[in-house]
């Protein structure tokens, strides 16, 4: 393998611990410690929530920090970082100390997304499929959340699940450091140097266009965090209570198989939202080819309808066509990620970018803190059928506002040309 493909490895790599840390209270809090702890899931929620605040509150001076300093330093600082905290959580005894746990996994969790995601579109050409690729090893790792963390549950006990992947991600880090400590040394170098590059100002007509679609992005993206975060982080509990038939269907024949026994039903339903996951991270690549051949705004407008149906059809839905219609809206939820990511890409300098997507990522991930009492509320008044109807109006809006994109963006080269 060369070089240039194991640094695309790694960032994919820490894509996928980024979205599994940040997951593995989901199904621990569904499947485990709302019983071992006789806590209520809604209450165990809310010592969720401050660590996705730190998610997203963290993404801005980290993506400073990355352009003043150097974005592959911080990536060591987020494997390490990120392992360190994720084995110090599994020795929490108390909600909250594990609340505690899930803030400082939040802080170095917020590195990744600002930083990383800077790195893969200035690194590489093709800024649709390589947004897309990296964009399914972070869906694999929610998926993987709910797999390993179900498997733990039943097989070594919830910690487990933050152990393994803590020493991993510490291995992966020093991987990490010893590919691109040169390219560390350098930024090093340059940063005390203070090599800046400079920008074109854009002409007033470009202006008001990138204002008009950078208003659409940040709206766009604080709903479709409402999205993302209410179906990746309740969809353990949502199978669990309307799979259990057919979760236990499937049990009872893999047990006249020989593969299983009685108790590992939260395996089971842990494996079903792993398939789920993982099938709908399909949609990112269908979605990144698109944007490279189409722009987003045709394909925004189509995630966004997918969603719109699905999240219409689920209330009251049970079993195999509850198993359907959820991969259907998990399809539009992951297939809507990398969408953004891929405006702002575009739109962005160079020098400003992983700022840029910092502060895409606050608002993001700040999002994501709201809903969890979202969720929380939602769930313990009307149950999980309002929440589907409430996302659905969700969906609605974004495809009201993506009307309004551009059918070409505005790009830093193309206000350059035109100031020539």
């Amino acid at each position: 393998m060369t070089r240039d493909r194991c640094y695309f490895l790694l960032l994919n790599i820490g894509h996928f611990l980024d979205h599994l840390f940040t997951l593995i209270f989901a199904t621990v809090a569904a499947l485990a410690l709302h019983r071992e702890w006789g806590v209520g899931y809604a209450e165990l929620l809310v010592y969720a929530t401050p660590g996705f605040f730190a998610f997203g509150l963290f993404s801005l001076p980290a993506g400073w920090l990355a352009d003043k300093w150097s974005r592959d330093g911080m990536m060591v600082v987020f494997f390490i970082g990120i392992g360190l905290s994720s084995i110090a959580t599994s020795f929490a005894t108390t909600p909250l100390q594990i609340g505690i746990g899930l803030f400082i996994i939040g802080m170095f969790a917020a590195i990744y997304h600002p930083v990383g995601l800077a790195i893969v579109t200035m690194t590489w050409r093709n800024t649709g499929m390589r947004i897309a690729a990296n964009g399914v090893w972070g869906n694999l790792g929610v998926a993987s959340a709910a797999l390993i963390t179900g498997y733990m549950i039943d097989n070594g006990g919830w910690r487990m699940a933050f152990v393994l992947p803590g020493i991993f991600s510490i291995v992966t880090g020093l991987a990490y450091l010893a590919l691109r400590r040169d390219a560390i040394r350098a930024d090093r170098v340059n940063s005390k140097a203070g090599h800046r590059e400079v920008q074109a100002t854009p002409a007033p007509a470009r202006r008001k266009l990138l204002i008009r679609v950078s208003a659409i992005v940040f709206l766009t993206t604080a709903v479709s965090s409402i999205i993302f975060q209410s179906t990746t982080f309740a969809l353990p509990k949502i199978f669990d209570e309307r799979l259990q038939g057919f979760a236990n269907q499937l049990s009872a024949l893999t047990r006249t198989l020989g593969e299983t026994g009685q108790s590992d039903i939260a395996t089971m339903i842990g494996s079903l939202a792993f398939i789920v996951f993982a099938a709908a991270s399909i949609a990112q690549l269908v979605v990144g080819s698109m944007l490279d051949r189409y722009g987003p705004r045709l394909v925004f407008m189509t995630v966004a309808s997918m969603q719109l149906v699905c999240f219409s059809l689920m209330p009251g839905l049970t079993d195999a066509v509850a198993l359907a219609v959820a991969l259907g809206f998990m399809l539009g939820a992951f297939g809507q990620i990398p969408i953004n990511d891929y405006m702002i890409g575009k739109m962005a300098s160079g020098p400003y970018r992983a700022r840029i997507y910092g502060v895409r990522y606050v608002v993001a991930f700040s999002v994501l803190a709201v809903s969890l009492p979202l969720i929380a509320f939602v769930y313990d008044n009307w149950g999980f059928d309002m929440l589907f109807r409430i996302l659905a109006g969700a969906a609605l809006l974004i495809l009201a506002a993506v009307t309004a994109l551009p059918h070409k963006l505005p790009t830093p080269g193309a206000s350059k040309a035109a100031a020539e």
